[in-house]
């Protein structure tokens, strides 16, 4: 690390930054993929992960964490102490990795990625605490998506353990989670999940709401959309006491064919 970092990616140079760092680490003014990059990164990442606080643009984090698949894991992150978010008033001109002993300024060339390192230690000293007293007035990001962990575990515990794998298997078919043409939105691929395994839309929807991913009228108002366009079936279940349930059923047979990994393909391409 006390070399530049040229031609590399900037997964790469993020890895070697996590790697080599004794404490905490600012990320200043990161870039949208930098942001999608890190997530992943510390998300996969083989050993004890240091401490981020990511000072970033407020619309590029909104925009980033858009996509469910990414803001769960960083929610992830933050809920085990590895990552901060709050949003820069004032971004520099590069993006920043700060540690106790180093700066990198991250350079953008094109396709090609450059960390610009120096580690003279009175220049690291100021910028580490000039960024120590932004960060100290900087406004909290508040991420409102929960925890994939969170999802998954309580997922398994109140609909079954069989339709959180098919949840699992259909987030880590697809590149992006967001609803808008790149991906299904959370609520479609759980409404889906819950179909392919006949769950109750009051339980999938309960759990939904209580998980922190959408609430009950978000989810009702998606099953209507659903079912109009021939996704997913319901039927009436009676009950003891008050009106009758619905259980979600797969609807179209190109959907009950398919397997997890083609099941998310498939209902995109007849969404669209």
């Amino acid at each position: 690390m006390t070399s530049n970092l040229l031609n590399h990616q900037i997964d790469d140079i993020l890895e070697s930054v996590l790697e080599d760092a004794s404490g905490d680490i600012f990320m200043v003014n990161p870039s949208h993929d930098a942001i999608e990059e890190f997530v992943s990164v510390a998300t996969t990442f083989d050993g004890d992960l240091p401490a981020v606080q990511m000072l970033a643009d407020e619309r590029t984090l909104k925009d980033i964490m858009d996509d469910f698949i990414v803001a769960s894991n960083a929610a992830d992150l933050i809920s085990e102490g590895a990552l901060a978010l709050r949003t820069l008033e004032q971004a520099p001109e590069n993006s920043l990795l700060i540690t106790e002993d180093r700066v990198v300024a991250v350079v953008h060339a094109g396709d090609r990625v450059g960390g610009l390192v120096t580690d003279d230690q009175d220049f690291v000293a100021d910028t580490y605490a000039t960024y120590e007293d932004r960060w100290a007035d900087a406004s909290e990001f508040n991420l409102r998506t929960p925890p994939i962990t969170d999802v998954r575990e309580t997922l398994a515990d109140e609909i079954s353990p069989d339709a959180e794998g098919d949840f699992t298997a259909i987030l880590d078919s697809l590149e992006t989670a967001r609803g808008d043409g790149d991906g299904l939105d959370e609520v479609t691929i759980s409404l889906l999940v819950a179909a392919k395994n006949e769950a109750l839309l009051y339980d999938i929807s309960k759990w939904g709401e209580d998980v922190g991913i959408a609430s009950k009228a978000t989810f009702s108002r998606t099953k209507t959309k659903l079912e109009d366009m021939g996704l997913i079936d319901t039927e009436k279940v009676p009950i003891d006491v008050g009106r009758p349930r619905l259980r979600l059923k797969i609807g179209d047979d190109r959907l009950k064919e398919a397997d997890n990994g083609q099941l998310a393909t498939v209902a995109q391409s007849i969404l669209n």
